[in-house]
Order: structure tokens, then sequence, then C-alpha cells
């Protein structure tokens, strides 16, 4: 234990000195993608940033006056700050955290905020196999709950899409609420359960398209489901490396409610943890809506800071990040690596 606390702080000591004013927060590196046919062992946590310049914004998401434009060697960084309780930390300044990438400090910090109000851009997952028939409509409520909660109208975009044995979306890219809730009503439960192919298939016809576009966003799937999974062709590290490469946060919500942890947990958890996001386990049916409205807080109390790597290759290579507070007491979560992008 004290070895790690003189290792920590040496380690912040030395980034301190590199960023000068310009620390950075935590959260674990990510790891790369894969096709969908083929499984690769999980390496060292990584955390995904940007695969491809795009602008950073503080302020009002509506006003172009607050626009950063970011060039190709830019990194855009979306992290949460909690204390050890999983309180939100908010006010911290930049000097309050320290940054790897790829093992080195950053060259420079373009921008620092406290990002609030980021426009959302949000897949809402959901499990329409026969294992959940019984839990489907707490699902479906639930659901509805959050999109009428999280969502503003002006700013904010969500797509519904349920799955069983294969993925189908009920509703594409809309503001519309009434829209999304129809596409929710729409889902039956029935037939096998392809949960790696639905994720994979999210990030990279929905939600990696929409990493593409002039604004910045946040992007995160809501992922409802017992994580069992028995009829996908992707692996599970195949759906995580897509994710990575849309920058896509995965929320699990757990539909599994017997007493003991299975291995649908653990994937969800995994899944969760790889992207930079989080892993609910409601304790019985009429709480899932705690998930949905954790999920929705969390959403809305981030910080986002721009930065540019130090000896950045333009090789299409992954690239691994660190950030941590240099408060040991907060606990930062972010992506953990990134593309860069290829020329």
């Amino acid at each position: 234990m004290t070895r790690h606390l003189v290792l920590a702080a040496g380690l912040a000591c030395i980034l301190s000195s590199a960023l000068g004013t310009t620390a950075l927060s935590a959260q674990q590196p990510a790891q790369q993608p894969a096709p969908p046919q083929a499984q690769q062992p999980q390496a060292q946590p990584q955390v995904q940033a940007p695969p491809q310049a795009q602008p950073t914004q503080s302020g009002n998401p509506d006003d172009s006056s607050f626009k950063i434009t970011t060039s190709v060697n830019e990194v855009n960084l979306i992290f949460t700050v909690t204390d050890r309780h999983g309180a939100f930390i908010p006010n911290l300044k930049q000097s309050d955290f320290a940054l790897l990438d790829d093992q080195k400090a950053p060259a420079r910090v373009t921008s620092f905020t406290q990002q609030t109000n980021l426009p959302l851009r949000v897949g809402i997952l959901i499990d329409a196999s026969t294992s959940i028939r019984s839990r489907f409509q707490f699902e479906q409520q639930s659901a509805n709950e959050f999109l009428l909660q999280a969502l503003r109208a002006k700013s904010d975009r969500a797509f519904v899409m349920g799955f069983d044995s294969t993925p189908t979306v009920t509703q594409d890219w809309t503001n519309n609420l009434d829209a999304l809730q129809t596409g929710v009503s729409k889902l039956r439960p029935g037939g096998g359960t392809a949960l790696f192919d639905a994720v994979y298939t999210a990030c990279r016809d929905k939600l990696l398209d929409q990493s593409r576009g002039q604004e910045p966003v946040r992007r995160a799937m809501i992922l409802v489901s017992d994580g069992a999974d028995n009829q996908s062709r992707a692996y599970i590290d195949d759906a995580i490396k897509m994710c990575q490469r849309a920058e896509t946060i995965i929320y699990s919500i757990s539909t599994n409610w017997t007493p003991s942890r299975g291995k649908g947990d653990d994937i969800l958890m995994k899944m969760s943890n790889e992207t930079g996001g989080r892993a609910f386990f409601p304790p019985s049916v009429d709480e899932i809506s705690l998930g949905f409205t954790s999920i929705e807080e969390e959403l809305r109390s981030q910080y986002a800071l721009t930065y540019t790597p130090a000896d950045f290759r333009a090789d299409g290579a992954f690239r691994t990040i660190y950030l941590f507070a240099n408060d040991r007491r907060y606990s930062v979560r972010t992506k953990k690596g990134y593309f860069s992008p290829k020329q």
C-alpha cells in the first residue's frame, strides 16, 4: 500500500512538471477494436478518445460563439469525477488532474471546462428476448421515463433498438419524445439473445455515424439486459472495440434480480468499464428506474477537456489514456483510449 502511494505521488509530480499548470482528470486506458469474427483477449485497461478531430465547446451548446474547432491531432475527453461514495464532485480545476496519453504527458491542453449542457446522442438498447419476458414491461416503462427526464427537445437526439436473435431499430434518430416512446412500445419479447451483435451494430451503424458530425456531443448507449448472449456472431471484444471507435460510453442496467451475480452481470460490467460507463444492478424490478435516473444525472455532471498529444502520429493506431485526480479520494471515469485518425 505504501509503495503504491509513493508511486502514485511520484507520477503526479512528473505529470505536473510536464504539464505545468495543465494537469488533467482520470480514467483507465482502453483497448483496440477488432472485426466481429475474431475474439481477442482484453489487454490492460485503456481509454478511448476521439478517433478524429471534433469540435469542443463550453457553455451553451446552441451558441456557436462558444465552439472550439479542434485540429486532427487534438483529442476531446469527457469524464466524470466521484468520491468513494459515488457522489459527483463539481468545481474542480485543470490543475487537479494528471493525464498520460500513450504513456506520455500531453504537449498542451487547449481547453478545460465543466460541461453540463453538451447535447446528448443516446442509443436505447432493450433486450427483447424470451429470457426477460416477465420483466419486459418494467423495462419499457423505465426507458420511457428516462426519455422524458433526460432528453431536451432542441439539442438532444436518441434512437430505440430492440434485440432478440437480431437487432431491430424501431425508432431512428429523433428529438420527438412521442416517436421515441412509440418506438419503445413497439418492442415485443420473444426469441434468442444476440446482445453482442446488437451493441456492435448500434455503434457501427448509428453512433459511429454520429461521431462524424460537426457538433460536440456526448454519445452514450443505455443497455437494458440480463447480459445473456446465445446467438451473436460477434464476440464481446468486438462489441467493445466498435464502441471505442464510435466514442460511445455504455451504461448498462441489469435485469437479473436473482440473489447471486451470474455471467451476464460480469458481461455488462466489462462492457461498461471498458468504455468508461457504469453498470447498474437494481435490487428489484420495481427499482429499475433508479438506474435510468442515475445515468441521466451523470450525463449532466461531467468535465471536458481538449489536448494535443505528445509524439502524435496519424497512423490509425490505438493510443491509451490514463487520467487521474491528484486528490486520491476522488475517482475519475472516462474512456480508456482512442484510435488516431489515419492519413
